[in-house]
């Protein structure tokens, strides 16, 4: 069972979260899954019959020397068509709901366990960049490590989106995958709290 502090204006109380164990395999097949959804498969090629070229036969079947070309299209050719080349392709494919599911869970349990997982209610913010560098200062942050910031606090998100070493997400963007890229992560204690609660009831 973790412990979370939530910090902020609202703060001051403890979290008691079931978190699963880290599980690499589980989180290496998220993130995979996630970064191929991202792509955008678009890159493509011409085939010999996609190239605009003449259908005229190069030159004599016989007595030049040449091998016994009849088109310039082919793709032993400059300017030919590539042969077996990318067409545009939809990358993503189908992973289970409850291992979507329990990678999040993972990842948040990942940070957990390194000491970076803030819980905040209440940020206090005015959305001015200066107001957030020292919050996030007077909170153990001093730009040393990538945090990942994820909150429905609208004027947290402008105060913090200036900011070279935050990224900012609303809570409904909230990934395996960008919690694994950044250090630290700094989320809405709200966003805790529900999954205590169904812990609870199970």
């Amino acid at each position: 069972m973790a412990q979370i502090n939530v910090i902020g204006q609202n703060g001051g109380r403890t979290i008691d979260l079931e978190l699963p164990e880290v599980n690499k395999g589980v989180l290496h097949d998220v993130v995979t899954w996630q970064l191929a959804s991202r792509r955008r498969g678009t890159a493509s090629t011409k085939t010999r019959a996609q190239v605009s070229a003449t259908g005229k036969k190069m030159f004599s079947q016989k007595g030049t020397g040449n091998a016994r070309h009849g088109d310039r299209s082919v793709p032993t050719f400059v300017g030919g068509g590539v042969a077996f080349g990318p067409k545009p392709r939809s990358y993503s494919y189908t992973l289970p709901r409850k291992v979507r599911q329990l990678g999040l869970a993972m990842a948040l349990a990942a940070r957990q366990e390194d000491g970076k997982l803030t819980a905040v209610d209440g940020f206090g913010l005015d959305g001015k960049t200066k107001g957030f560098v020292s919050w996030a200062k007077d909170n153990g942050m001093d730009g040393s490590e990538r945090v990942l910031i994820v909150t429905d606090d609208a004027q947290a998100r402008q105060a913090a989106r200036n900011v070279a070493w935050a990224t900012v997400l609303p809570v409904a963007g909230l990934n395996a995958y960008d919690i694994l890229r950044h250090d630290r992560l700094v989320i809405d204690a709200v966003v805790l709290e529900p999954a205590q609660e169904e812990g609870e009831e199970a």
